[in-house]
Protein backbone atom coordinates (compact mmCIF):
# COMPACT_ATOMS: atom_id res chain seq x y z
CA UNK A 1 0.00 0.00 0.00
CA UNK A 2 1.46 3.01 -0.93
CA UNK A 3 0.37 6.15 1.50
CA UNK A 4 0.95 9.65 0.16
CA UNK A 5 0.40 12.93 1.39
CA UNK A 6 1.99 13.20 4.38
CA UNK A 7 5.37 12.23 6.67
CA UNK A 8 5.60 10.87 9.62
CA UNK A 9 8.99 10.25 11.81
CA UNK A 10 9.83 8.51 15.08
CA UNK A 11 13.28 7.83 16.40
CA UNK A 12 14.31 6.37 19.23
CA UNK A 13 17.40 7.81 20.62
CA UNK A 14 19.68 8.55 23.55
CA UNK A 15 17.02 8.11 26.25
CA UNK A 16 14.47 9.86 24.28
CA UNK A 17 11.50 9.27 21.66
CA UNK A 18 9.94 11.62 19.08
CA UNK A 19 7.64 11.57 16.29
CA UNK A 20 7.38 13.96 14.55
CA UNK A 21 4.94 14.69 11.22
CA UNK A 22 4.40 17.28 8.48
CA UNK A 23 1.25 19.58 8.39
CA UNK A 24 0.10 19.29 4.70
CA UNK A 25 -3.34 17.66 3.24
CA UNK A 26 -3.48 17.07 -0.46
CA UNK A 27 -5.90 16.05 -2.60
CA UNK A 28 -5.22 14.78 -5.99
CA UNK A 29 -2.69 17.35 -7.03
CA UNK A 30 -3.90 20.50 -4.65
CA UNK A 31 -2.83 21.23 -1.39
CA UNK A 32 -5.69 21.97 0.89
CA UNK A 33 -4.59 22.28 4.33
CA UNK A 34 -0.85 23.01 5.24
CA UNK A 35 -1.28 22.94 9.30
CA UNK A 36 -3.00 19.29 9.94
CA UNK A 37 -1.90 17.97 12.99
CA UNK A 38 -1.19 14.40 12.51
CA UNK A 39 0.30 13.60 15.82
CA UNK A 40 -1.93 12.19 18.38
CA UNK A 41 -1.43 11.63 22.06
CA UNK A 42 -3.82 8.52 23.97
CA UNK A 43 -4.10 6.74 27.25
CA UNK A 44 -3.62 9.91 28.95
CA UNK A 45 -0.38 10.93 26.50
CA UNK A 46 1.48 7.14 27.58
CA UNK A 47 1.09 6.68 24.09
CA UNK A 48 1.63 8.71 20.89
CA UNK A 49 0.29 8.12 17.63
CA UNK A 50 1.19 9.68 14.09
CA UNK A 51 -0.65 8.57 11.12
CA UNK A 52 -0.68 8.57 7.06
CA UNK A 53 -2.94 8.40 4.34
CA UNK A 54 -7.26 8.95 4.90
CA UNK A 55 -7.81 11.60 7.07
CA UNK A 56 -11.33 9.89 8.17
CA UNK A 57 -9.62 6.78 7.83
CA UNK A 58 -6.75 7.37 10.50
CA UNK A 59 -9.76 8.73 12.68
CA UNK A 60 -11.12 6.11 12.79
CA UNK A 61 -8.58 3.73 13.54
CA UNK A 62 -7.19 5.81 16.45
CA UNK A 63 -10.08 5.66 18.04
CA UNK A 64 -10.32 1.99 18.14
CA UNK A 65 -6.40 1.52 18.90
CA UNK A 66 -7.48 3.64 21.71
CA UNK A 67 -10.38 1.19 22.41
CA UNK A 68 -7.95 -1.11 22.05
CA UNK A 69 -5.47 0.29 24.45
CA UNK A 70 -8.13 1.02 27.29
CA UNK A 71 -8.33 -2.91 26.87
CA UNK A 72 -4.90 -3.50 27.44
CA UNK A 73 -2.90 -0.22 29.26
CA UNK A 74 -0.10 -1.76 30.45
CA UNK A 75 0.35 -3.70 26.76
CA UNK A 76 1.49 -1.48 23.78
CA UNK A 77 1.95 -4.58 21.03
CA UNK A 78 -0.96 -6.57 22.29
CA UNK A 79 -3.59 -3.17 21.84
CA UNK A 80 -1.79 -2.54 18.63
CA UNK A 81 -1.85 -6.60 17.21
CA UNK A 82 -5.69 -6.58 18.54
CA UNK A 83 -6.24 -3.85 16.44
CA UNK A 84 -4.17 -5.22 13.61
CA UNK A 85 -5.75 -8.16 13.62
CA UNK A 86 -9.65 -6.88 13.72
CA UNK A 87 -8.24 -4.51 10.91
CA UNK A 88 -7.55 -7.63 8.75
CA UNK A 89 -10.25 -9.23 9.60
CA UNK A 90 -13.58 -7.17 9.84
CA UNK A 91 -14.76 -6.63 6.06
CA UNK A 92 -15.56 -3.13 6.67
CA UNK A 93 -12.11 -2.05 8.34
CA UNK A 94 -10.40 -3.72 5.57
CA UNK A 95 -11.31 -0.68 2.91
CA UNK A 96 -9.28 1.90 5.71
CA UNK A 97 -6.58 3.30 3.72
CA UNK A 98 -3.96 4.53 6.37
CA UNK A 99 -1.07 3.53 8.38
CA UNK A 100 -0.35 4.06 12.33
CA UNK A 101 3.01 4.33 13.47
CA UNK A 102 2.91 4.10 17.39
CA UNK A 103 5.60 5.01 20.21
CA UNK A 104 5.71 4.34 24.28
CA UNK A 105 7.96 4.25 26.63
CA UNK A 106 9.06 0.89 25.72
CA UNK A 107 7.87 0.59 22.08
CA UNK A 108 7.81 1.73 18.29
CA UNK A 109 5.62 0.49 16.23
CA UNK A 110 4.49 0.59 13.02
CA UNK A 111 0.58 -0.88 12.12
CA UNK A 112 -0.86 -1.50 9.22
CA UNK A 113 -3.62 -3.12 7.81
CA UNK A 114 -2.38 -5.91 6.05
CA UNK A 115 -1.59 -7.26 9.66
CA UNK A 116 1.60 -6.14 10.06
CA UNK A 117 2.47 -5.04 13.55
CA UNK A 118 6.77 -4.10 13.34
CA UNK A 119 8.73 -2.77 15.95
CA UNK A 120 11.67 -1.73 14.15
CA UNK A 121 15.56 -2.69 14.78
CA UNK A 122 16.86 0.22 15.16
CA UNK A 123 14.43 3.07 16.42
CA UNK A 124 13.80 4.78 13.41
CA UNK A 125 10.57 4.39 11.46
CA UNK A 126 8.95 6.32 8.99
CA UNK A 127 5.36 6.52 7.08
CA UNK A 128 3.88 8.25 4.30
CA UNK A 129 5.60 9.51 0.97
CA UNK A 130 8.10 11.19 2.44
CA UNK A 131 9.16 8.73 5.40
CA UNK A 132 11.50 6.67 3.02
CA UNK A 133 13.43 10.15 2.94
CA UNK A 134 13.15 11.13 6.51
CA UNK A 135 14.27 7.72 7.74
CA UNK A 136 17.30 7.50 5.75
CA UNK A 137 18.18 11.21 6.89
CA UNK A 138 17.55 10.18 10.59
CA UNK A 139 19.76 6.76 10.47
CA UNK A 140 22.54 9.22 9.29
CA UNK A 141 21.88 11.87 11.65
CA UNK A 142 21.83 9.18 14.28
CA UNK A 143 25.04 8.16 13.44
CA UNK A 144 27.36 11.31 12.63
CA UNK A 145 25.84 13.50 14.98
CA UNK A 146 25.18 14.54 18.36
CA UNK A 147 21.67 16.19 18.09
CA UNK A 148 19.00 14.90 20.37
CA UNK A 149 15.97 12.35 19.14
CA UNK A 150 13.61 15.63 18.51
CA UNK A 151 16.60 17.58 16.77
CA UNK A 152 16.90 14.30 14.51
CA UNK A 153 13.12 14.37 13.94
CA UNK A 154 12.86 17.74 13.01
CA UNK A 155 16.18 18.10 10.92
CA UNK A 156 15.34 14.73 8.72
CA UNK A 157 11.41 16.32 7.94
CA UNK A 158 12.97 19.21 7.10
CA UNK A 159 14.88 17.26 4.77
CA UNK A 160 12.17 15.32 3.27
CA UNK A 161 10.27 18.26 2.78
CA UNK A 162 12.81 19.48 0.51
CA UNK A 163 12.71 16.60 -1.85
CA UNK A 164 9.00 15.14 -1.47
CA UNK A 165 5.83 17.42 -2.99
CA UNK A 166 3.28 15.52 -0.36
CA UNK A 167 5.49 16.85 2.78
CA UNK A 168 5.51 20.44 3.82
CA UNK A 169 7.92 22.27 6.46
CA UNK A 170 5.21 23.03 8.97
CA UNK A 171 6.23 20.50 11.29
CA UNK A 172 5.08 19.18 14.74
CA UNK A 173 7.11 17.01 17.03
CA UNK A 174 6.18 15.22 20.33
CA UNK A 175 8.95 13.12 22.69
CA UNK A 176 9.38 11.27 26.06
CA UNK A 177 11.60 9.99 27.94
CA UNK A 178 12.47 6.40 28.01
CA UNK A 179 13.68 3.84 30.04
CA UNK A 180 17.22 3.74 30.75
Amino acid sequence: MKIRSTTILTVRHNGRVAIGGDGQVTMNSSVMKSDAHKIRPLLGGKVICGFAGSTADAFSLLERFEGKLKDYPNNVPKAATELAKEWRTDRAMRRLEALMTVISKEHTLLVSGTGDVIAPTDGVLGIGSGGDYAVAAARALVRHSSLSADEIVQSSLEIAAGIDIYTNDNILVETMECPS
